[in-house]
């Protein structure tokens, strides 16, 4: 009896953790998801981005980005450059 309880509660967590990465939810279409397409010489990005089933489409503008359209059920949206440090010069 205590076996089962046991064994229960370790697929409960397995579930748990396989759902809080995100990963699971992203593959099988319930959540929204977005991916680089394209990267322009000087650092801009071109991304697509997905509806989820339980989520409409991202909006990225508040990683500073544009929407550059919608075609089918993707929306583009163009990035500028992340800033990055560097060391050079000290």
């Amino acid at each position: 009896m205590l076996s089962r309880i046991v064994a229960a509660a370790v697929v409960v967590f397995a579930a748990m953790v396989m759902i809080k990465d995100g990963r699971v939810l992203r593959t099988t279409g319930l959540t929204a998801s977005c991916s680089v397409v394209q990267t322009a010489g000087d650092g801009t990005q071109l991304d697509a981005c997905k509806p989820g089933k339980l989520e409409g489409r991202p909006s990225l503008a508040s990683r500073s980005c544009t929407s550059a359209g919608v075609r089918g059920s993707l929306e583009y949206w163009r990035c500028p450059a992340q800033l990055t440090a560097s060391s050079v010069g000290r």
